[in-house]
């Protein structure tokens, strides 16, 4: 590897990207969207005196989501675009590796990528001036936003350099990263509602006199139902950027012991998934301070109680961008034996 000749590569793409208007207006249009989201999130969080969490969070989950939206359409081509150009083979001539091609493809997307995260620094700046954003909050989700633009980068240039056509891989590229953020919600839930176990519910009604004091109790009923078992598929959502993001961050709870931003409350819906459910019950109408112990558990008990996952999603994410960059070395490397058809050479 050549750290020059890998400079010089990100400097041409990053002078073509930068050389069109649309870019600039791409830049304006996300601009304006955290404008309009963050003035929101504040009218939302208001009320609240950690509300600069509960701001901060909102407005790092949307700098994600815009992220994942126009990344693939900034990586999906980077090869193959160049390739239908005719501008890559001049490129391939040179003293340029295939390994140094991949590399600089990667880093110029990469640091596309991050100019949207740096345009939002501000307002996650002005989300923090409200007040109960912890550093460490600040500073994990950060490093979790520049991971997950690096890996979006990595599938879309992977795709670019394994699929002939650019927009085959601008659309494989979406269709990967839809299959991580809606895929893995829509498997989950499938998948929990799937897998069953059959409830037990014991209950007695009691019967009142003109004065409200038990007259009779009734006879004990049984019913009987099925549950969904999420606890069985919650590892599903692992890989999901999102979910990624909220169980890295560490967990700041309000004075009644609630997670006080979106990171936590998210974090608290995945690990209460992790927790099998109850598949019996009682309640006895005529003895029901017998049943007054019976509470939900604290969210800070049900997060402490189980498993993170976060860094076995952000491996699996990272072995799959891995996997496609070789894959994309191995179809562009030169001398190359095969082609696919219809690909131009020169």
């Amino acid at each position: 590897m050549n750290a020059a000749r890998i400079g010089t590569l990100i400097r041409l793409d990053l002078t073509q990207r930068m050389r069109s208007v649309a870019w600039y207006v791409l830049l304006g249009v996300f601009a304006l969207i955290l404008v309009i989201v963050t003035a929101l999130s504040f009218l939302v969080w208001s009320g609240y005196d950690y509300g600069g969490g509960g701001v901060y969070s909102v407005v790092v989950y949307m700098i994600l989501l815009l992220v994942v939206l126009v990344s693939p359409t900034l990586s999906g081509n980077a090869i193959n675009g160049e390739r239908d150009a005719a501008t890559l083979a001049p490129v391939q001539v040179t003293l340029v590796t295939t390994g140094e091609l991949i590399v600089a493809k990667f880093l110029a997307v990469w640091l596309t990528g991050l100019s949207f995260v740096l345009l939002g620094v501000p307002f996650m700046l002005v989300a923090t001036l409200g007040g109960g954003v912890a550093p460490l909050t600040v500073l994990i989700s950060l490093l979790v936003l520049i991971v997950e633009v690096a890996v979006v980068a990595a599938i879309g240039v992977g795709l670019s350099g394994v699929l002939a056509r650019p927009l085959f891989s601008v659309a494989s590229t979406y269709l990967v990263v839809a299959a991580l953020v809606v895929g893995t919600l829509i498997a989950f839930g499938l998948g929990g509602a799937a897998i069953r176990s059959e409830y037990t519910s014991h209950y007695r009604y009691a019967e009142y006199d003109e004065n409200g004091a038990i007259d009779r109790c009734g006879e004990w009923t049984t019913d009987t139902y099925e549950v969904p078992r999420f606890d069985h598929v919650w590892w599903m959502l692992t890989p999901n950027p999102f979910v990624i993001l909220a169980d890295a961050v560490p967990t700041t709870y309000d004075q009644w012991g609630n997670p006080d931003n979106l990171f936590g409350q998210i974090k608290y819906g995945i690990r209460s998934a992790q927790k099998a459910p109850e598949l019996e019950s009682t309640w006895d109408d005529c003895n029901p301070g017998a049943y007054q112990d019976d509470q939900w558990p604290a969210a800070e008990d049900v997060i402490d109680s189980t498993v993170p996952s976060w860094f076995v999603g952000l491996g699996l994410q990272l072995l799959l961008a891995a996997a496609l960059l070789w894959w994309a070395w191995g179809r562009t490397r030169t001398p190359a034996r095969t082609l696919p058809p219809g690909t131009r050479i020169a």
